[in-house]
Order: C-alpha cells, then structure tokens, then sequence
C-alpha cells in the first residue's frame, strides 16, 4: 500500500444541508456521519456553485465554474478535452475509481441524435443496443480519469447502468421489471415510488458493497504501491424517493415538522419572477414543484429514510477503513451536490428560485493528522473542494488542470476559525426543450449576512435576505435597504467578474 495520502470522495444527491442530525435535525437518525462529523471538521457554510446535477459535479471534477467547464445545464456532457483531477492523479500514480453516481453525460434522449452518452438510459437498459453507443462493454475507459467504474445510473428502484448488470446476475426477474420502468415512464419525474427492491439488492447497498470490496482489494495489495482517489456516489435522497424495507416506515409523515415558511406559497404568486414559473411550469414534475402537504410530508418522510440508509452504508465503509488499515492515510470528505426545497414555501425539488434549500449542501472532511474535531463557519464553495484536495496531496500546480479556479481552504481545514472567502457566487443557467419554453439565468451572492438573488430577465428588481435574522427567507430587503442593495449588487459584479473564463490563453504578447 501507499505511503502517500488516499481520498475516500462521498456524495448524495439532492441532500440539503439540515437533512443529518449534525446539523440540528431533531428527527433524521444518521448516527454514524453524526459521529464522523463530531471527529472532525463540519462546514456550516457550505454551498454548491450551480443547484443541478451535472454543473456541479463536473465543478467538483474539474476545478472550475459552470462558465468555465461548459456544463452550465443539465443536458450537456462534461466536455472530453476539459481537464479534470481524476486524470491529474491518474498521471501522478494514483489508483481512480468510481462507485456509483457520476452523470457527467446526459441520461436522456438528447436534441441531437448525433451526440453519444455513455450514461444514456435507453442504451443502458437495452442488453444489444444497435449504433455506436458507449454502454456496456463500450463503456469508454478511462472516463474521465477514472480507470475503474462501477456505473449506476438513475435513481431510487429503478436504476441501471453496471448495476443493473449486477442485478440480473442475482435477480433476473427483478432486472426485468426495473428495465421495464424505463419503458413506461420516466422515473425521475415522479416524486416518490413503492419500494419493490429489496435491501440487499438497492442501490445504496450496490455503492455500499463495491466500495468496501475495493477498500479490501486495496488492502490486500492488488494495486502495489499506488494511493487511490475512490468517488463513492449515492444517488439518493434525489426523487423519486422509495427507501427499501425498513427504511420506508423508519419516518410518520404526521411526524415530520413543515418550515416555518410553509404556507407562504400564496406570497410567491405574487413575485415578480416566480409568479410566471409557478402558473406555467415549464417542468413542473422537476422544477420548482408545488406540492400538497399531505405529498410533501410524506415526501420528506421517505427522504430522511433514504438518508438513513445511506449513512448506515456510510457506517460500514468507514468502519472497513478501520478494520482494512486505511484510516490513517486516507482523507474522507462528504457532501452532496445540491440541495432540496423540502417543503420550503410548499414546494419540493429544486430550481429556478432565490430560496437557500436548494444552495447549501452538507460538507464534513477529515485529513489525517491536519484536521481536528471542530465546526467551522466560513464560507466554501464547491469550486474549492478540487483546489484544496490536490493542495493537501502536494501535487504541484504546474501538474494540476491549468487555471483552476476556487480557493485553497488547506489553512480553514488546519484552524477552522480562519475565513478565506467574504462571499460566495451561485450561477443557475437553466433550459427546458430545444427552443424553450424555458431560457432563465440567475446569480445568487452569499455573504455572512445577506444572500442576494438577481434575474436575467428581471433588470431593476432582487432578492435580498438577511440570512441571520430570517432563514425562512419571507422578508425582501431589495426595496427597503438601497444602500445595502448597492453594496451587495458591487460585490456580485466582482465575484460575478473573477469568475469568468481566461481561455483559451494568448499565444504572445502582440
């Protein structure tokens, strides 16, 4: 085994921050991330660049913003000559490998027929696909500098990829059934399912298993000397929800607390923005939904039974850290890639809004023999964590991706009181169809006090919440504080500024 640092990479899907007991949910049971975040650093400030899947991943493997990467929506593929950190470390002698979720190709029928997706639901669930797909044994290694990958690709009962390959080899009938949702319907526009895959067949327990059966084969000296960067992704609690077993019942949807904000739906028919997304959904079963609250307790019910079950996979794999030997040399992160509404204002999901649910993420991260048990307050983006891990594995800049953007936060993770950031710059550039209905863009700046929310569409009108003094985000400020609204508004320029891309790079001076 190495001598040189490993990076165990754990993420969810659409887990807002407040959806663990470490960070002040008095329901949620997830004893065990509740226990690692205790021994080590736990971010209270963290968020995404971009509230949707793919720009924030293909963020988190490359180091830059959405403008930068070009994934700026979903629906795009991560470029191929766009470098990322898995192919830094592949060069630099570390082992890469992928469990689970990546989404750094499309899933869906794309516009183009042209274009190819290694991650395309049809060809994925077709055993003999016809053409040049890139499924199955065409899957294109290494992908994106992960030299080994145990796919899965969509999310709650009915998922594919390599893992539905794993499931015909155990359960061909249920293999079947689950290639069959993809027949019928489009699973992840519904918003919670009955759970009709056993536990021990679920695809959290898949991540689960494949992870510790690498962590073993790493002990065991299957890969000499080489260090490992390991991406564990769990593709829930992202809908349609359908924890399996007792995870399902674990949750009384007349248990669950609504926010304070619940009933303030009526309030935004009345926005400026809002109002137009809300009467006419462009994607209603995916975006910004409005929800009874009957669906929407029930919705969080099976939404904190998922989160349960990953933690106790989280449990397992970092308990076989431990029992492998590799605790000690291995950097273990968390996070999530966006956030949830979770019945903020009655709705669920995500997009197209200036609320903080869907912004902030969980983040806690242990580096052996830097961090301590602590919980820091300053601000992190998603753009930082790719900077600050080649940073901590001493891989020098000139072999890192060129131009990476984001902060250094090596010096937070050492004294957790440090502050690098006064502000964070949230990009949302959203598409529904070819040709619309729906073209929005939106800007979020969060500061230690306020969050400032600006639509493209919109010229002369925000969004500001002060963000100590009103979390359930019902008090605008944009007209009732001019000179904070001006000094915010700078500030977001400059942000907004320092973030663009400088390439491609002049070839001279002249």
């Amino acid at each position: 085994m190495s001598k040189k640092m490993n990076v165990l990479f754990i993420i969810t899907d659409q887990q807002r921050a407040d959806m663990l007991g470490c960070y002040g949910n008095q329901i949620i049971k997830t004893p065990n991330l509740d226990r690692f975040a205790k021994e080590n650093i736990r971010f209270s400030n963290a968020y995404c660049v971009c509230p949707m899947c793919m720009p924030n991943r293909a963020t988190m493997l490359t180091g830059y913003y959405p403008n930068v990467h070009g994934v700026r929506s979903n629906g795009i593929n991560l470029p191929i000559d766009v470098p990322t950190i898995t192919q830094t470390l592949l060069k630099r002698g570390y082992h890469t490998i992928n469990v689970g979720k990546t989404h750094y190709n499309t899933w869906t029928v794309r516009y183009d027929p042209k274009t190819k997706s290694a991650e395309d639901f049809q060809d994925w669930r077709t055993k003999n696909p016809k053409g040049d797909y890139l499924t199955h044994e065409n899957f294109p290694l290494p992908y994106y500098g992960f030299e080994e990958v145990d796919l899965v690709v969509g999310h709650g009962n009915a998922c594919i990829g390599h893992y539905l390959e794993w499931i015909e080899e155990r359960d061909p009938k249920l293999a079947i059934k689950i290639a069959d949702e993809y027949s019928n319907k489009v699973p992840c526009l519904e918003i919670f399912y009955e759970s009709w895959v056993p536990i021990e067949l679920y695809n959290t327990t898949y991540i689960q298993n494949n992870t510790i059966s690498f962590l073993e084969r790493y002990s065991k000296g299957k890969y000499g000397e080489k260090p490992f960067f390991l991406h564990c992704s769990f593709p829930d609690p992202h809908q349609p929800v359908s924890p399996p077993g007792k995870y399902r019942d674990m949750y009384k949807p007349e248990d669950m607390i609504l926010p304070k904000n619940f009933h303030n739906i009526k309030n935004l028919y009345e926005h400026p923005y809002l109002k137009e997304h809300l009467e006419h959904p462009p994607a209603k079963d995916a975006l910004l939904r409005e929800e009874t609250e009957e669906n929407i307790r029930k919705f969080i019910a099976l939404s904190y039974g998922s989160v349960s079950l990953i933690d106790h996979a989280v449990g397992q794999i970092l308990a076989s850290l431990e029992k492998f030997g590799l605790t000690d040399n291995t950097m273990v992160i968390f996070t999530s890639d966006h956030g949830d509404y979770l019945g903020d204002h009655s709705l669920i999901l995500k997009g197209i809004s200036p609320f903080n649910g869907t912004l902030q993420v969980p983040l806690i991260w242990r580096v052996p023999g830097v961090t301590k048990s602590a919980v820091s307050d300053a601000l992190i983006s998603s753009v930082d964590l790719p900077k600050t891990i080649l940073e901590l594995l001493n891989i020098k800049e000139k072999h890192r991706p060129p131009g990476m953007q984001g902060y250094d936060m090596t010096p937070v993770l050492k004294h957790p009181t440090i502050e690098l950031r006064d502000s964070i710059l949230i990009t949302e550039d959203e598409e529904v169809g070819p040709k619309g209905p729906l073209f929005t863009r939106i800007i979020h700046l969060i500061t230690k006090d306020f969050k400032l929310t600006k639509y493209a569409e919109l010229p002369g009108y925000g969004d500001i919440f002060d963000r100590n003094n009103d979390k359930a985000e019902l008090n605008n400020l944009w007209e009732k504080d001019k000179e904070l609204r001006l000094k915010l508004l700078d500030k977001m320029f400059h942000e907004y500024s320092m973030t663009r891309s400088r390439f491609p790079k002049r070839d001279s001076g002249f």
